[in-house]
């Protein structure tokens, strides 16, 4: 054998323009582009709501001279928020910072693995909160499964649930949001295909399929999150699973103005910002370590049920 080997001149070093970390994109997350978002300086307080019958009845009549003319008026109520406070840290020991090879960077990696579970909370509980059975004045599932090529109509059943939408609010939903499973399902549904490829050669994105479905925008959900409990068998599932929705929500919150929902987040935890996430480093000395700490504070609010229109398990 002829000596040196290679492994005799060669001792393997960690590359330093190179690692390996599965971090899901911001992109992934469409939580936070919902719904407008309402900082608010307060962890809790009230708002008013008018009544929506009073806004709609047919009340304007004849006026005779020299009478009075008709009238009438509308009830308020008010509901209230509750911003509750989520945080999340990861301790950086100084002889582990110290003891770090290139490329690591344990403070960075700390504030990008904080921010990660800041987003993914948030994303949980809007799933939770929003995206589910019971939740809306609609749910409903196609008679015919969107996955079903030969017998579904999601045409049909999106049209049906506008003009739902419409008949008993007045306002047409402007947004459409899925899980990816049902995207990719519609994306390839041959109803759809048909129609978009004498208007487009290209694929079917969000952007064709929201013209397609008479929508401002569709959002395709294609966060993950793993159930299994660290040391435990990974168990990964779309959060967003096979359902959509649409909503009318506010382009942006403001008075008089309904939506399907808001999210309240209170700008106290969040270093003035609202819906920002709050990242702090402050010294453990009793751990020899610094903490990176991530903290957020939101209350989901349904704000009109009836804005929303939810389709469950609506593919295979």
């Amino acid at each position: 054998m002829a000596q040196p080997t290679s492994s005799d001149v060669h001792v393997d070093a960690i590359l330093t323009n190179i690692s390996v970390a599965y971090i899901q994109e911001q992109a992934a997350y469409v939580a936070t582009k919902i719904f407008p978002t309402v900082p608010v300086e307060k962890q809790s307080d009230k708002y008013f709501i008018y009544s929506k019958g009073d806004w709609f009845r047919d009340e304007a009549q004849l006026r005779a001279p020299a009478t009075e003319s008709a009238g009438s008026g509308y009830s308020l109520s008010t509901a209230t928020y509750s911003a509750d406070v989520y945080a999340f840290h990861k301790d950086v020991d100084d002889q582990v910072r110290a003891n770090a090879d290139a490329p690591l960077n344990p403070d960075r990696d700390a504030t990008t693995f904080v921010t990660q579970r800041m987003l993914l909370r948030q994303e949980v509980q809007w799933a939770a909160d929003f995206f589910t059975t019971g939740v809306w004045a609609t749910d409903t599932t196609p008679t015919n499964l969107w996955s079903d090529y030969t017998a579904s109509d999601p045409i049909g059943d999106v049209e049906t649930g506008k003009a739902t939408m419409l008949n008993s609010t007045g306002y047409l939903p402007n947004t459409l949001v899925m899980g990816y499973d049902v995207f990719r399902q519609l994306r390839n549904h041959p109803d759809i295909v048909d129609r978009v490829k004498y208007t487009s050669a290209e694929n079917v994105t969000e952007d064709i399929l929201a013209r397609f479905f008479g929508v401002e925008k569709i959002l395709v959900a294609r966060s993950i999150k793993n159930s299994g409990a660290e040391g435990a068998a990974n168990s990964f599932a779309s959060i967003y699973g096979k359902n959509a929705a649409l909503y009318y929500v506010a382009p942006s919150p403001g008075l008089l103005t309904p939506s399907a929902g808001y999210t309240f987040a209170w700008r106290g935890v969040s270093d003035g910002m609202g819906a920002n996430i709050g990242i702090t480093r402050f010294r453990m000395p009793e751990l020899r370590a610094d903490r990176i700490e991530a903290q957020m504070s939101w209350d989901n609010k349904v704000i009109a049920s009836d804005l929303g229109y939810f389709f469950s398990a609506c593919v295979a």
